[in-house]
């Protein structure tokens, strides 16, 4: 048979007869942009993950609270496959050579992708292509962790952004619905069914085996998987509109606390910018709160964007001038730094959070990192490697903008000569002294005046609170006044154009 109707029933025909969707930071079934176009490209589909040794095996803590958080959230995707007649394949090898070879395996004739924009991860894409290619198998990438990625907000000369407010205003011209469409997922019976030895060879690993144990996941209450990202998205809509006003107290339940969901993909970023914009568009008294969290949406993209053309900031400064300041070596303040034993107390309080939970609230993300390069005079890199260590939420592109921009080396950072006095954070974001209290329950007894510089207290308030400076609680590392004049001679001789004493 031949004529209009074979055409029309051959353009129609699926492009492949099985794709693999290679998850990766994208952990969901829904508005998952890779998976929808494989599912409108192929007849059947295969959702697989590699545990990527290259990334698992260097870390140190063996029961890392992120391993946890994406092996159970991959168990959560699993059961929601198997209850609609499909499968969850999984390999722990290289990824270089693992996913090309579940592809082989499989039959499949294409796999799709999210992209990944880290420097490491885009090299890794670049090799798994060329060994895809060399089977005669596609490979195709799509955006979905971000809005607006690499070159699709520029300036009026084609350039990359490197200051956020224009770049926002760019951002938000250049916003349509499109740009947060809901990419919606129907498997419509595309879900391929593998053999019972595919379904062994390639089944979910036991934490043990894949050289992890239990972390404290459970026991802070964080809830992986999209169940938990989408409860933490509806209790947040109801806060949002004070999120301008809560968003910096640290004691306060102002932040959405989805940045882990986020960074790991059980939330899509579209979600998150629908609730911004429907809140501010139909809610007006609402809508303060709601642009506030937009703007932070913003900065993640922003910062993504930077990572991508400036790829040099992974291990350098934004800006080249600061690369030559030399700065302290001194091991001893780092480890007193990493082990909340700086004798300020909100420091201290916020370096105890990221030890015991992987998170730290936002504002005091800023207040640490300024401590550590300008009362400390530490390379900002020691600080982003070890919270890149500790934070559940890592990601590299907005973990260097944030350290950078404490340090005032990066893109749109604070001035150098904004130093953050960690006495008067402490007094102005946590007054009473909630928050140190609860991570330093050894100062507890203090007055909310004294509190937050406990060396400035009376001797018979200490003495009838318990502490003994030096034994209960340490006293400060270093003299806020003294080191604020060490960081701006530091930086001023290198703006100078000398060298750095």
């Amino acid at each position: 048979m031949s004529g209009p109707l074979t055409s029309a029933l051959t353009s129609n025909a699926p492009k492949y007869r099985l794709s693999l969707v290679w998850i990766r930071r994208d952990l969901r079934l829904h508005d998952h942009h890779a998976l929808a176009e494989a599912l409108s490209q192929s007849e059947k589909i295969q959702i697989v993950f590699v545990f990527d040794r290259a990334i698992l095996d260097p870390l140190e803590d063996k029961a890392d609270l992120r391993v946890e958080f994406i092996w159970e959230s991959l168990r959560e995707i699993q059961g929601a496959l198997r209850a609609q007649g499909g499968e969850l394949l999984l390999a722990h090898a290289s990824a270089l050579t693992a996913l090309p070879a579940m592809a082989e395996c499989l039959g499949a004739d294409a796999v799709f992708t999210n992209e990944d924009y880290e420097p490491s991860a885009k090299l890794r894409d670049a090799r798994v292509e060329a060994q895809l290619q060399s089977k005669e198998i596609d490979f195709h990438r799509f955006k979905d962790q971000v809005i607006f990625e690499k070159s699709e907000v520029l300036t009026a000369l084609g350039q990359p952004f490197s200051v956020f407010t224009p770049y926002k205003n760019a951002w938000l011209k250049k916003l349509s619905s499109t740009a947060y469409q809901d990419h919606r997922i129907n498997f419509n019976d595309q879900l391929h069914r593998p053999s019972p030895e595919l379904t062994e060879k390639f089944a979910l690993p036991g934490l043990e085996a894949l050289g992890f144990q239990r972390s404290a996941l459970a026991t802070l209450k964080v809830r992986p998987g999209s169940a938990g990202g989408h409860a933490l998205l509806d209790d947040f809509a109801a806060r949002i509109g004070r999120y301008d006003e809560t968003r910096n107290f640290p004691a306060v339940k102002g932040p959405s606390y989805l940045s882990v969901h986020l960074r790991f993909g059980t939330v899509s970023i579209r979600q998150a910018l629908r609730l911004a914009l429907r809140v501010r568009d139909t809610e007006p008294g609402e809508s303060a709160g709601a642009s506030t969290w937009l703007s932070e949406l913003i900065w993640r993209d922003f910062y993504f964007q930077i990572l991508h053309h400036h790829p040099r900031v992974v291990l350098q400064a934004f800006k080249p001038i600061y690369d030559r300041i030399q700065w302290s070596r001194d091991e001893t303040l780092f480890k007193a730094f990493c082990a909340a034993q700086t004798g300020y107390p909100l420091v201290d309080a916020a370096m105890v959070q990221l030890n015991a939970t992987g998170y730290m609230h936002n504002r005091l993300r800023m207040v640490v990192a300024s401590f550590l390069t300008k009362d400390l005079g530490l390379d900002w890199r020691w600080g982003e490697a070890y919270f890149a260590r500790k934070l559940i939420d890592f990601d590299l592109a907005a973990n260097n903008g944030g350290w950078q921009w404490a340090a005032s080396t990066g893109c749109d950072a604070q001035p150098y000569f904004r130093i953050f006095n960690p006495i008067t954070q402490s007094e102005k974001f946590d007054s009473e002294g909630k928050f140190i209290r609860r991570y330093l329950p050894q100062l507890k007894g203090l007055s909310a005046k004294s509190i937050h510089a406990p060396w400035l207290a009376a001797p018979i308030e200490l003495l009838g609170a318990g502490i003994r400076l030096g034994e209960h609680y340490p006293w400060p590392i270093v003299d806020h006044a003294s080191a604020r004049e060490s960081t701006l001679a530091r930086y001023s001789v290198v703006k100078d154009g000398t060298t750095t004493p």
